[in-house]
């Protein structure tokens, strides 16, 4: 009877259930996975619903979440992703927010999520997903044209005193 529990929760659990795990653990596991899946719903549900109809206030809570929630990630990617939510943290607590950085900063971080998806152990779909989404929401920041007449006659070298 006890190892029908088990194989239930380990199936239940997608196979991380341990014999020694503690009711408290597992608890937490599943709490975790689904705060997780509700992040991923209500970050979808704003771009779905368009950013512009999305306060301010109600975006930095979000990306807050997704702070918190990569802050222990340790997959190459993540640290860039982590700098770029802060900048768009930042611009979203504005009392107004430069809306091309916010743009520029999506898309941004739509690229880099669609590129660290592959290599997530979990939810590559979603993140998938959500990278795609956030590429649309954004708009690609075009590098600076080239300056031809600065380039013609360069004054790279330091100022002497």
């Amino acid at each position: 009877m006890e190892q029908d529990y088990i194989d239930r929760d380990r199936h239940v659990l997608g196979g991380h259930f341990r014999r020694d795990i503690s009711l408290t653990s597992a608890s937490e596991w599943l709490s975790e996975r689904m705060n997780m899946a509700v992040k991923f719903a209500g970050t979808m549900n704003a771009i779905n619903r368009g950013l512009d109809a999305t306060k301010p206030e109600k975006g930095a809570d979000i990306v807050e979440d997704w702070e918190a929630a990569l802050a222990d990630i340790d997959t190459p990617g993540a640290k860039g992703i982590l700098r770029d939510l802060a900048s768009l943290r930042k611009q979203l607590e504005k009392g107004e927010p430069d809306a091309d950085r916010v743009h520029a900063l999506l898309h941004r971080l739509g690229t880099s999520t669609t590129k660290i998806a592959d290599r997530a152990e979990k939810s590559q779909d979603k993140l998938k997903a959500l990278g795609e989404a956030l590429t649309e929401a954004g708009e690609d920041a075009p590098d600076e044209e080239e300056d031809v007449a600065a380039a013609a006659s360069p004054k790279r070298a330091r100022k002497k005193a």
